[in-house]
């Protein structure tokens, strides 16, 4: 079994919709990026209203949302909303 934690950063509206700017996930909950946004909104499910165009990092680079990543021990995800204003 994988041990271990990720931090999920939440920004912007996302802060807003989760109410906290990060969490620690123990990676036996979600062992890549895909596991972890599943899990994220099943704790989290008003981040829903946005995840269709939300974007993720891992360790500040950007990743599709749709591949699957593995993570590690001290992996950090950002989860980061889209971008308005003008």
């Amino acid at each position: 079994m994988t041990t271990g934690c990720v931090t999920v950063l939440f920004f912007a509206r996302g802060r807003e919709l989760a109410g906290v700017s990060q969490i620690a996930v123990k990676l036996q909950d979600a062992a890549d990026t895909k596991q972890l946004l599943k899990y994220v909104l099943s704790k989290y499910p008003k981040l829903s209203e946005i995840v269709a165009s939300t974007v993720l990092s891992l360790n500040q680079e950007y990743l599709d949302v749709d591949k699957s990543v593995p993570l590690k021990d001290g992996d950090e995800v950002a989860v980061i909303p889209p971008v308005s204003g003008g």
